[in-house]
């Protein structure tokens, strides 16, 4: 409908000098149209305007915002698919450029799946009372890990507050006492018996440093050894058998005191556990109380309980002094620290529904987690010791189990042990948390503690380019396997009245994302030319959510500065034209190199072998085209065409592929009857970087055509393309960029209605040019010309017929394939000539 507009307005009344100029442009069209088949592109083929009033609002406060990314509906397919897909191989890896918006869409539509999806539990590490080694991970309903943990908390405060007071109560004491004198005067009374009857035999019982031993007496006082000695024999004999049977008694009561010491202790360890067994009971009760109906939890409670019991002298020395048991914490305290919970995933804090996770540095400890063996929140003594839960760290892949885990694939593959990790608990379908040196032989004797894997669930959606793709591909086999799901994001859609709208609608939700002033139609409008500039397609637009927000965005500041309701197709140019120029320094230098004269390039004239080629700049995110002259030199020789930028190492693969091809194509053309016997030299003048890709193989063939042809090329025309070996004009990329950056060096000396650029027939559809250069196109002070064929270059360049074979099979002798075919046949004579007089010189 558009163009139809156009077609028809060109039958309005226009200004003498529009009018003028619009016929000087059609008459210079068939002059050309006499020569070649170049065609002169008229003003309304340069660029693909957008009529506000055709889109049907006034200002993006009438439009509903988008509430699904527009054009993406392929990749969400996919994204879906891969998500609904149970088997743990099924992840997604997100294909596209940067700035797509990839990543703000998969978000934003992964918390709508996520959001209807089932919450997945909680988990927990505790102690394993049977191996401490090992802690248990344990799975809780959503929400009710964090409670355990607060309770069993508060239990624990309340047995350390409870326990030291149950054992300094006068019951506990009076009760150990009786145990403690029972076992004592036993005891006692033995040793008693004994003394009586060795006094009985004037035999002493007597204690010293080294234990019990007996001795003689005599008149109640203890007989000296001289003495002993200087009784009779058999009176010594007599006291030795009475101190020998007295000592066999004695020993019996002595080796009696063990076992006797061994059931005091067992009475007294009844006794502790009888005392405290109701402390820790009713400190326990509550939690447990709560948690019954969980059969994992009520065990390891019950075993809780046991183990308190079983362990409470630790508590006999505490003096209950009182101490706030509120402001007591138990993870300081290495007799509580051991039955403490370690909530690893809570869901409590979220939503309902499945998580979805962002990971921006994938490191080993982030993803799966890792052993901490010191704890610097405590420093108390036990902490990181072996059996300690607290010190287990969980990483991403907890958080995000039962949901998605989203990462940017570069990062994730830069860190190997990462990577070799997540590919590990997909296959395995577990988690487990490693040291920071991650696993190997012995990881588990090294580490304080070896946790119980805990099951995963998990989609991992990779973010990264096509060639990161390819990449992995290629370099991992188990890339494939565990990433079965591509989905690969559009950058552009296709114009239509349902694409238009939704562009729309597009820009009023970033209008409400950002929380920018509302745009009026034209300032959607021309946002839309510029989205279709983005895309290099007048049928195409961006969707590069990236910078179309980014010039949305500076557009507002615009409006803002300039005290408008709302954002205007004045502010969006202006937010264009400002960020251009922030970016523009190196294009200036290059514009005013080529101004003083400092880089040759002519805009006027005619040469021989010298042509304008056009060539794309890139700086960051920004590019512009600028003029390089190419020059070309024949002389007789053995059939090679040297390209001076490949010889240097200034020419990449792709600008060597098109002067070979060139070759080729003049070969096939040319020397179908005769070799070729000459030597070329194609260079691009002034060039210090290097030189890459073949849309300048056609401007580099035209100079060569010219040198063979003696023929010489318009110099205020400029080219762009490549061309195959069949003499067609390709497209190539940047027309845009490129065409303007001729048209500046044009203007800055002055246009004169005869300059232009000649680009291929197939680029037609990606003009989108700067309305400056679209107004010089209908005023005739500037022309862009599309080519099909080298012969249509050719003829446009010279002004000659490019020739066609007769029924001869021979160009006609004054077109310009004439001149270059009796060029190439005269060096092949010369060849052949100065070949019989080397031959017949040597002989």
């Amino acid at each position: 409908m558009f163009f139809k507009r156009l077609t028809k307005n060109k039958s309005a009344p226009k200004s003498p000098h529009t009018a003028d100029a619009e016929t000087r442009s059609e008459q210079k069209s068939s002059s050309s149209a006499s020569t070649s088949g170049a065609q002169a592109l008229s003003p309304a083929e340069l660029r693909r305007t957008v009529d506000p009033t055709s889109l049907g609002f006034k200002t993006t406060d009438n439009l509903d915002p988008a509430t699904s990314p527009i054009g993406q509906d392929r990749a969400l397919k996919a994204i879906n698919f891969g998500l609904s897909m149970k088997a743990r191989d099924f992840n997604v890896f997100v294909v596209g450029p940067p700035g797509t918006g990839k990543s703000t869409v998969v978000r934003s539509h992964l918390a709508k799946v996520a959001a209807a999806s089932q919450t997945p539990p909680d988990w927990v590490y505790v102690t394993n009372f049977d191996d401490p080694r090992r802690p248990r991970a344990l799975a809780l309903p959503p929400g009710r890990g964090r409670a355990l943990s607060q309770s069993l908390l508060e239990a624990l405060r309340e047995v350390a507050a409870t326990l030291p007071a149950a054992f300094q109560s006068g019951d506990y004491q009076a009760r150990r006492r009786a145990i403690e004198e029972e076992f004592r005067a036993s005891q006692d009374d033995a040793l008693e018996t004994i003394r009586i009857k060795a006094a009985q035999q004037n035999i002493a019982v007597l204690r010293t440093p080294l234990g019990y031993g007996m001795a003689p007496m005599h008149d109640g006082k203890v007989v000296k050894p001289d003495v002993f000695n200087q009784l009779p024999e058999s009176m010594r004999r007599d006291v030795e058998t009475r101190v020998s049977a007295l000592q066999t008694e004695l020993e019996t009561i002595l080796a009696s005191g063990p076992k006797a010491d061994k059931e005091r202790r067992r009475q007294l360890a009844e006794l502790n556990q009888d005392v405290s067994r109701h402390a820790i009971e009713e400190a326990l009760d509550a939690v447990s109380s709560a948690f019954a109906d969980l059969p994992d939890i009520a065990a390891f409670l019950a075993g809780v309980e046991q183990h308190l019991t079983a362990t409470c002298e630790q508590f006999l020395d505490t003096p209950a002094n009182g101490r706030a048991v509120t402001s007591f914490d138990p993870a300081q305290d290495a007799r509580l620290r051991r039955y403490l919970v370690n909530v690893v995933v809570s869901r409590d804090d979220e939503k309902s529904g499945a998580p979805v996770i962002d990971l921006a540095n994938p490191t080993l400890a982030n993803l799966v987690g890792h052993i901490d063996p010191l704890t610097p929140s405590t420093g108390s003594p036990g902490s990181g010791s072996a059996g300690d839960v607290l010190i287990i760290r969980p990483g991403a892949l907890h958080r995000a189990n039962g949901g998605a885990l989203l990462m940017e694939a570069r990062q994730l593959s830069a860190v190997p042990a990462a990577w070799e990790a997540l590919k590990r608990a997909l296959k395995s379908g577990e988690i487990v948390v490693e040291g920071l040196d991650g696993p190997g032989p012995g990881a588990v004797a090294t580490q304080p503690v070896a946790p119980e894997p805990i099951p995963l669930l998990v989609k991992i959606v990779l973010f990264g380019q096509a060639e990161h793709f390819s990449e992995l591909e290629q370099t991992d086999p188990d890339f494939s396997r565990l990433f079965k799901v591509q989905a690969d994001f559009d950058t552009t859609v296709a114009r239509s009245k349902d694409n238009d709208e939704a562009f729309g609608q597009f820009v009023a939700s970033m209008v409400a994302t950002h929380d920018l002033k509302p745009v009026e139609a034209s300032g959607v409008a021309r946002l839309m030319e510029e989205a279709a500039r983005m895309a290099e397609d007048r049928d195409k637009l961006s969707i590069e959510a990236g910078r179309i927000s980014d010039i949305l965005r500076e557009a507002d500041y615009w409006s803002d500065s300039a005290d408008r309701k709302a954002t205007t197709a004045d502010d969006i140019l202006r937010a264009i034209k400002e960020r251009t120029r922030r970016a523009d320094r190196s294009r200036e230098h290059i514009q005013e190199s080529v101004e003083r004269g400092i880089v040759l390039v002519d805009t006027d004239g005619k040469k021989i072998g010298q042509i304008n080629a056009l060539s794309l700049i890139q700086k960051g995110a920004f590019s512009f085209g600028r003029p390089a002259r190419i020059t070309a030199r024949v002389h007789l020789g053995q059939g090679r065409v040297t390209d001076i930028e490949r010889e240097v190492k200034l020419g990449g693969p792709l600008h060597s592929k098109g002067v070979m091809i060139l070759w080729g194509y003049l070969a096939g053309r040319f020397a179908q009857e005769i070799p070729l016997a000459l030597a070329a030299t194609l260079v691009f003048e002034q060039s210090y970087d290097t030189v890459e890709g073949d849309s300048a193989s056609a401007a580099e063939l035209f100079a060569l055509l010219s040198a063979l042809a003696d023929a010489p090329l318009r110099q205020e025309l400029a080219v762009t393309g490549s061309v195959n070996q069949w003499g067609d004009v390709q497209a190539i990329g940047g027309v845009n960029e490129k065409i303007e950056g001729f048209f500046d060096v044009c203007a800055a000396r002055g246009l004169t209605g005869t300059q232009g650029v000649v680009i291929p027939e197939a680029n037609r559809q990606h003009l989108m040019l700067r309305e400056d250069i679209v107004d010089a196109v209908r005023e005739g002070r500037f022309t862009i010309y599309s080519i099909k064929t080298v012969d249509d270059g050719i003829a446009l360049l010279t002004g000659l017929e490019a020739g066609t074979k007769g029924d001869d099979g021979r160009f006609g002798t004054e077109s310009v394939n004439g001149r270059v075919a009796a060029k190439l046949k005269a060096y092949a004579d010369r060849s052949r000539t100065f070949a019989l007089s080397r031959d017949g010189a040597g002989a």
